[in-house]
């Protein structure tokens, strides 16, 4: 699949089917009619994506509370994903796209470079889903820091 055009608030989601940490799948379409925060990021039990996921965790009630469901995105796999949500307690979905085809799909699988090493991987970013299955928010290269606040308070305001 080829990135030449990113995805635009506005567009219709790409649809997915993504097993979670405990093996059931998630579909996009099965999210109809409910606010969706998709947050992909880089791997599983690393600093910044700790802070980011512990971020979302601290903040589920408020954002179930306005609507949304969370469901977190990296390419790590199932396993993966159990220990990871497990060791932080965290309280919502962890989406294996072990292939990267979701993060292809949504224009986030980049080449990255790191101490001077490129790679192909996760590029931070939360995507807002509608009732409607259209892309209401997208959020780049995301911070970890503060980011699950910033979406709530977006999500408040619609």
């Amino acid at each position: 699949m080829s990135d030449t055009s990113e995805l635009q608030e506005g567009q219709v989601a790409p649809d997915f089917t993504l097993p979670d940490e405990t093996g059931k799948t998630v579909s996009l379409k099965d999210l109809q009619g409910k606010l969706v925060v998709l947050f992909f990021y880089p791997k599983d039990d690393t600093p910044g994506c700790t802070v980011e996921a512990c971020s979302f965790r601290d903040n589920t009630e408020h954002l179930i509370w306005s609507g949304a469901l969370i469901y977190g995105i990296s390419p790590d796999n199932v396993d993966s994903h159990k220990k990871f949500s497990t060791k932080f307690s965290l309280s919502f979905p962890l989406l294996a796209d072990e292939g990267a085809e979701v993060a292809t799909a949504y224009g986030v699988w980049k080449e990255r470079n790191m101490y001077g090493k490129k790679f192909m991987g996760v590029v931070r970013t939360t995507f807002l889903i509608d009732g409607q299955g259209n892309i209401a928010k997208i959020w780049h290269k995301v911070k970890p820091e503060g980011h699950a606040e910033e979406v709530l308070h977006f999500i408040e305001r619609l």
